[in-house]
């Protein structure tokens, strides 16, 4: 495969247009139109659907990854000269924001580029090549990738003291973000009967999420490890009582071998064991 080709093909995906690819490669857009019908026609498959932005198809995703695979290797080589190396890893926000930050420091002499997403939509990351490895909840592997079981993050549902929490079919939740279903999950696994829609706010901020429950604002979902810590002081208490939601959570990762994804992967094992539950 034509390297200067899949090259360019990243860049139009990564850049979202022709013309932004043709800058960053200081070449022209005709070239760059050029390179990608060339590559399109050797591989049989259209790679890029031509929009505002342009993305891949799904053909194009497999060479997304397969290019982004490529570039992590030819980083890995010269990091070698230059101690210079970049990853590209998806975290759903509560992991982020409880146990996986230490993990990049046994990661020395690596750049990072973090994403967030919540835990049941963070492998589409890995899918469409953004992203070289992923803290998920899905187990299923992602195509051209390797997965293994973390352990299981424990939910508990808490408000502030005081808060009206009798009928949770109207009482106010706060969630994290459109993506974010820990809430209805609790609602439909056991308290409630039938679809209920209560009154909801989206606070997409880890610590401003908790912030808002403990103000009052509604009651939500909170990783024990945070919210432990403020039943034990009054700040919270369970709206359900003896009640928790768990969410087994996943490693996956590039299937290639990478000194530094199998560093990163051992320390993300290691942190994993220590704060998750079996």
């Amino acid at each position: 495969m034509d390297q200067v080709q899949l090259a360019t093909f990243q860049a139009v995906v990564e850049q979202g247009s022709f013309e932004a690819a043709a800058r960053a490669l200081h070449v022209t857009p005709s070239a760059v139109s050029q390179r990608i019908k060339a590559l399109e026609q050797s591989v049989g498959q259209v790679l890029v659907r031509r929009g505002k932005p342009c993305v891949a198809t799904t053909a194009g995703q497999a060479l997304v990854r397969f290019a982004g695979q490529v570039a992590l290797l030819e980083r890995e080589a010269l990091a070698q000269a230059r101690d210079d190396t970049r990853l590209s890893i998806v975290v759903n926000a509560d992991s982020l924001n409880t146990w996986f930050l230490p993990v990049l420091v046994q990661v020395p002499g690596v750049l990072f580029e973090l994403h967030t997403d919540d835990q049941d939509h963070s492998a589409g990351l890995l899918r469409d090549g953004t992203a070289m490895a992923a803290v998920t909840s899905e187990r299923t592997p992602v195509q051209g990738c390797r997965v293994e079981g973390l352990g299981v993050m424990r939910y508990l549902a808490v408000a502030a003291p005081g808060f009206d929490a009798s009928d949770l079919s109207s009482a106010p939740v706060v969630v994290f973000n459109r993506k974010d279903e820990l809430q209805h999950r609790f609602l439909t696994g056991g308290l409630l009967e039938g679809r209920h829609h209560p009154p909801v706010h989206y606070v997409p901020a880890a610590a401003s999420f908790e912030e808002s429950i403990r103000l009052g604002l509604g009651w939500g979902m909170v990783p024990e490890q945070h919210a432990r810590p403020h039943l034990a002081t009054g700040g919270y208490v369970e709206i359900a009582p003896g009640r928790h939601l768990d969410v087994p959570l996943y490693w996956q990762r590039w299937k290639i071998e990478s000194e530094i994804l199998e560093t990163l992967t051992a320390a993300v094992r290691t942190a994993a064991a220590r704060s998750l539950r079996v």
